[in-house]
């Protein structure tokens, strides 16, 4: 089976070519998202930052993909050396579980501030989110280091090649990896995952018992389920096949279920492949978690004059008020006096509750 595979299209041809359309498409989204989430978006709020890391996790790992691209179109002959083969290995995993950590970061922060928007204001802080998005850097690095710290390149005999993290040795996979990736599977994604459904199930709950009256229900509803609909469909297609392959193939390994390892291993590989379009989907994330976000994409597609012209108009209609108070101020001065005083200690007491 690994004759198959090492030289067949599907190795040589598919995956290469998916990997490929991944960089292409990848890499200009990202940087475009790194550059609008660090420069032009204001103010800095918790969703944002953990959206620029994600793009920045993206963009690091669609930079090492070339590796990939010309080993496998070279008949899956790795040329660059153990080092690099080790952390490129390390970096398909380091962004697929920093991706699901970050995803995971976003979906509780989307419910604290839906179901507890006053009580959550000192933790939703940008220092707050920064040491979070740090955390789960250190957990991803910290699950894929054994990656870089094993063996990665196999020479294979009978095509006389060098295979990075294809194939891999026996004695390494039954002592070590057979503990390994099961723990950080299930460490990494399963338990995010059911965090990431508890708490866009309780978004949802939250606001459905909004009352109809309140402004804006409808479309942070509607906001909600898209975004809950588009973590569930990047999660379906890119992450949950590879970990849940993963976890088969090492569980036959140590006998615990039936089948052939060496199927499970080759699908493992594919998917693990189809994993790395998230680089490609994660974008949808960023538009739909953040409405500032929106607001930058459709000023980038030419809404900006259409924003303007409101802007103008609401400067128009401001300034005739502004007028006409000002001729009423000049009869009831002493009113307008207390109700400036009065508005700005409301303004005072709303800006301690933000703090």
């Amino acid at each position: 089976m690994a004759n198959n595979f090492l030289t067949g299209h599907l190795s040589t041809i598919f995956i290469p070519t998916l990997y490929t359309f991944v960089f292409f498409i990848s890499v200009p989204l990202n940087i475009v998202a790194m550059v609008t989430f660090a420069q032009r978006i204001r103010p800095m709020k918790p969703a944002v930052i953990y959206m620029l890391n994600l793009a920045a996790a993206d963009l690091l790992f669609a930079l090492l993909l070339p590796f990939k691209i010309v080993y496998h179109y070279n008949g899956n002959d790795w040329g660059f050396g153990e080092g690099l083969c080790r952390l490129v290995t390390a970096a398909f995993y380091c962004n697929m579980y920093c991706s699901i950590l970050l995803m995971t970061c976003v979906s509780v922060d989307r419910l604290l501030a839906v179901a507890y928007p006053i009580n959550s204001l000192a933790w939703r802080s940008p220092r707050n989110a920064a040491l979070a998005c740090s955390a789960m850097w250190i957990l991803a690095v910290g699950g894929s280091l054994p990656l870089v710290l094993s063996q990665q390149t196999v020479y294979y005999d009978p095509l006389d090649i060098t295979t990075c993290h294809d194939i891999q040795d026996l004695e390494l996979l039954e002592e070590q990896y057979v503990f390994f990736f099961p723990i950080l599977s299930c460490t990494l994604y399963f338990l995010p995952l059911f965090i990431m459904v508890t708490c866009y199930s309780r978004v949802v709950q939250v606001l459905n018992k909004a009352p109809c009256g309140v402004v804006g229900r409808s479309r942070q509803k509607a906001r909600a389920v898209v975004m809950a609909v588009t973590v569930l469909v990047v999660f379906v297609v890119c992450f949950t096949p590879t970990n849940s392959i993963l976890l088969a193939h090492y569980l036959q390994i140590a006998g615990q279920v039936g089948g052939e390892p060496d199927a499970t291993h080759v699908a493992y590989l594919v998917s693990l492949c189809l994993g790395s379009i998230s680089c490609c989907l994660d974008p949808l994330v960023y538009y739909f978690g953040s409405s500032q976000c929106q607001r930058q994409l459709e000023g980038a597609l030419g809404c900006q004059m259409v924003a303007e012209g409101r802007k103008s108009l609401a400067s128009s209609s401001g300034s005739s008020r502004t007028s006409t108070r000002t001729r009423i101020s000049t009869r009831t001065s002493t009113r307008i006096t207390k109700v400036d005083t009065f508005q700005a200690s409301l303004s005072s007491q709303y800006k301690k509750l933000l703090v």
